[in-house]
C-alpha cells in the first residue's frame, strides 16, 4: 500500500460513513465499538449488489470470544469501504460476508463448509483460535480457498497447506516477547505460569517453560503452572497454589477474560504481584473489567494504537469515528490481512485463487501493523512493542 492511500481514502470514508450509517450499525459490540447490522448475521452483505467480489470473515460474533470476530468484521468493513471508495477492486464492489462460528471447531466445520459451497468467496479473513483455524483450515486448503487468519499463533496452523496464511507470529516469538518482559524488564525470577485449559494455553505454557529453560540461568525458574478452565468466576484456588510457591510474577497464557479477573483476585493476596499477558490480552475490556487492578499488567503487541505514525493515527481516528473505540492488535491485523488480499487480487488481475496465492507469496504490502511479507510456510515475521498499563491507559514501556 502506498503511503497516503490510508488517509486519502479515510477522507472519502467520512462521505461514504453518512451515507453508509445504517450498514455501519447502532448498537455497542463487546468490544466497545459500534456493531454493524451484519456482524451477527451468517451470510449479510456488507454492500450488497450482483458483481461484487466476496471476502468471508469467520470467526466468533456471539457469545464469551464475540469481541475479537465483531472486531475483525468491522475491520474488513473499514478496508472495504475504503478500497470500494477509490471504485473497488478488479472494476467491482467488494462485499464482506460474515459468519459467526462461535468459536467452537464443530461451527467453523459447518462455516468452512457453508463458505466453500458458496461457490463465489474470494478468501477467507478468520478464525480467531489457533483450534478453530486448524479444524477449518483442512476444508479451505482442499477446496484451494486463501485463508488469512489475524490471530492464529499455533506453529502447526500454516503447516496445513499453501492456502493458509496467518498474518500473525506464531506464540513461540509472542512467549519470547513474554519472558523478556517479565526477566529482563520488570526483573523477576521466580516464574509463575497460569493458562487456560485449551490447545493453545497449553502449547503456550509449555514454549513458556522451554524458553525459561533454554535462559540457561539458575536464578530464573518456573516455580508454579496452574491451568484453569477458561471463564471460570474463581481463579482463587490456582491463584494460592502460585503464590505459596514464591511467584513474583505470573505470564498468563490466555485472554483479557482471564488476565483481568486473575489480576483483581491475585492482587487481594499479593496486592505486589507482575503480570504479563499476550496480545489478545491487549483490548479496552482488559481495561473495563480489570479497573485499577490491571494497572502495571504488562504484554508484547505488533500494534499499538497510540503510535505516532501517520497512516496509524489516520486509521485509529476513523476505526474510533464509525466503531466509537481504538481497534486492538488483533482486530487490526484483520484490518491488514484484507488489504494485503485485495491488493493481491488486484495485482493478480483476478481472483482465480491459485494466482491470488502466488501473488500473496510474492508482495510485501505496508499495513498499520508493518510489514508484511509471507514467507514460504505462508508466516509473517514482525516487532513486537512493549506495552503496559498506566492511569487506565496503554502505554509503551520504558
Amino acid at each position: 500500500m502506498k503511503k497516503g492511500f490510508i488517509r486519502y481514502s479515510l477522507a472519502m470514508m467520512a462521505l461514504a460513513g453518512l451515507l453508509s450509517g445504517c450498514a455501519q450499525g447502532n448498537g455497542q459490540s463487546s468490544e466497545g465499538a459500534k456493531n454493524t447490522s451484519g456482524a451477527k448475521t451468517e451470510g449479510t452483505s456488507a454492500t450488497g449488489g450482483e458483481g461484487t467480489v466476496k471476502i468471508a470473515v469467520a470467526g466468533p460474533m456471539t457469545g464469551d470470544n464475540s469481541e475479537y470476530g465483531i472486531g475483525f468484521t468491522n475491520a474488513a468493513k473499514l478496508m472495504a469501504d475504503q478500497w470500494n471508495a477509490q471504485g473497488g477492486v478488479l472494476g467491482k464492489q467488494i462485499e464482506i460476508v460474515p459468519y459467526d462460528d462461535k468459536n467452537t471447531s464443530e461451527e467453523a466445520t459447518t462455516i468452512a463448509q457453508k463458505i466453500v459451497s458458496d461457490g463465489d468467496i474470494s478468501g477467507v479473513i478468520g478464525h480467531f483460535s489457533s483450534g478453530v483455524c486448524m479444524t477449518a483450515a483442512p476444508i479451505y486448503q482442499e477446496n484451494k480457498i486463501i485463508e488469512i487468519s489475524p490471530s492464529a499463533s499455533h506453529p502447526d496452523y500454516s503447516k496445513i497447506g499453501n492456502y493458509i496464511f496467518r498474518n500473525n507470529t506464531v506464540i513461540s516469538k509472542e512467549g519470547a516477547a513474554s519472558v523478556d518482559i517479565a526477566v529482563h524488564d520488570l526483573k523477576k525470577k521466580n516464574i509463575g505460569i497460569i493458562s487456560i485449559m485449551t490447545d493453545w494455553g497449553t502449547n503456550t505454557s509449555g514454549i513458556i517453560k522451554d524458553l525459561i529453560t533454554g535462559l540457561n540461568d539458575p536464578n530464573v525458574k518456573v516455580v508454579a503452572h496452574e491451568e484453569v478452565m477458561e471463564g471460570s468466576d474463581d481463579y482463587t484456588p490456582a491463584i494460592t497454589k502460585l503464590n505459596e510457591a514464591g511467584a513474583d510474577v505470573v505470564i498468563c497464557c490466555g485472554m483479557y477474560n482471564l488476565v483481568a479477573p486473575v489480576a483483581k483476585q491475585y492482587k487481594n493476596i499479593n496486592p505486589d504481584i507482575s503480570i504479563v499477558g499476550f496480545s489478545n490480552a491487549y483490548s479496552q475490556q482488559l481495561i473495563q473489567l480489570g479497573g485499577q487492578a490491571v494497572e502495571g499488567v504488562c504484554f508484547p503487541v505488533i500494534f499499538f494504537s497510540e503510535s505516532d505514525d501517520a497512516d496509524v493515527k489516520a486509521y485509529v481516528d476513523e476505526y474510533k469515528k464509525v466503531y466509537g473505540n481504538s481497534p486492538s492488535a488483533l482486530t487490526s491485523q484483520a484490518y491488514d490481512s484484507v488489504g494485503i488480499l485485495l491488493t493481491a487480487i488486484k495485482e493478480a488481475g483476478t481472483t482465480d485463487s491459485e494466482k491470488v496465492r502466488d501473488k500473496l507469496n510474492e508482495i510485501t504490502y505496508k499495513g498499520v501493523t508493518g510489514s508484511i511479507k509471507f514467507d514460504e510456510q505462508g508466516d509473517v515475521d514482525k516487532q513486537f512493542n512493549k506495552v503496559t498499563i498506566k492511569d487506565g491507559k496503554f502505554v509503551k514501556m520504558n
